[in-house]
């Protein structure tokens, strides 16, 4: 039987007192099992952030309940051997990099034959070993970042539960952190994260929740988006004319709707006529069902 990292059960949450009290999560349930990568996406006040604090014991949930590896949440003996990195993580900012994830490698007590070269290494990987020395203090925001999440991943967690890893990253940053954390997957790592950047959730995450308004909405694979998208996708060219049955778009960017058993034939015939594919994406997209549950687009 698998492992369930984390499962929450029938969490509520209010804030507010007396009677103006708010209900922010409306019988939450959610199951991660060891080694898998879930994302969780919703907009912002959603219930993404109040969900994980009721993992992390941050704060409590009015009913329900909420276990990590089996054991409950409350416990703290639940959150040995797991990293947290909130979406504004406050490090020691009078500490430099290498220092605070020296202090996370021991406060972990990791077995490491060579504890500064461990560190250093975790640096270089996350491309801020040449501010090792520096004040966090100092750093911009996007290395802070890189900071938190080197630290996150330095004390070599079993589970990793993670809060808009992506912000504050340049596109650089955020592709080379995706690949750190596809790395952490294939290791076996259990990842738990939510992210506003829906293209990198699909690549990431085995499955996904959608939450919208303190209610889970969906749990779907990317093998469900597809079977949902019913054999069809979206494909955009870029052509310098107009294009029987191709939608415009913008500029010379045109688009239209296939069948993947007429893919090959109408790849052939963009080839022949000199166009460039610049995409070709299932028809159901993790952002398009993400928009029409939002209500600003209708999905066919």
């Amino acid at each position: 039987m698998t492992t369930k990292a984390i499962e929450v059960r029938q969490a509520d949450k209010f804030f507010g007192k007396f009677g103006k009290r708010t209900q922010v999560l409306h019988g939450v349930e959610l199951d991660i099992s060891e080694g898998e990568a879930f994302g969780f996406v919703g907009a912002n006040g959603a219930g993404k952030s109040t969900s994980i604090k009721i993992i992390m014991d941050i704060i409590r949930a009015d009913a329900g309940s909420a276990s990590i590896f089996g054991i409950d949440s409350r416990d703290p003996r639940a959150r040995l051997g797991m990293s947290y990195v909130p979406e504004n993580p406050y490090l020691y900012d009078y500490l430099t990099p290498y220092e605070l994830l020296r202090m996370g490698v021991m406060q972990h007590q990791l077995n490491v034959p060579d504890i500064k070269k461990h560190c250093y290494d975790w640096l270089e990987r996350f491309g801020i070993a040449q501010a090792a020395k520096k004040r966090i203090r100092n750093l911009s925001k996007g290395m802070t970042q890189r900071t938190a999440l080197a630290h996150a991943l330095a004390c070599q967690p079993r589970l990793l539960i993670l809060d808009e890893p992506l912000s504050g990253l340049d596109p650089v940053g955020r592709r080379e952190v995706v690949e750190i954390l596809l790395d952490y997957r294939r290791g076996g790592g259990t990842l738990f994260f939510t992210s506003h950047v829906l293209y990198d959730v699909e690549r990431i995450a085995d499955r996904f929740a959608l939450i919208d308004k303190g209610r889970i909405e969906a749990c779907k694979t990317a093998s469900d988006l597809f079977r949902s998208s019913r054999g069809l996708f979206d494909i955009y060219i870029e052509a310098n004319e107009p294009l029987e049955g191709y939608q415009h778009e913008a500029g010379q960017r045109w688009s239209r709707q296939v069948r993947l058993e007429d893919l090959p034939d109408l790849l052939q015939q963009i080839q022949a006529a000199g166009h460039s594919v610049l995409s070709i994406t299932p028809r159901l997209t993790l952002e398009k069902l993400f928009l029409n549950q939002q209500g600003a687009e209708q999905v066919a």
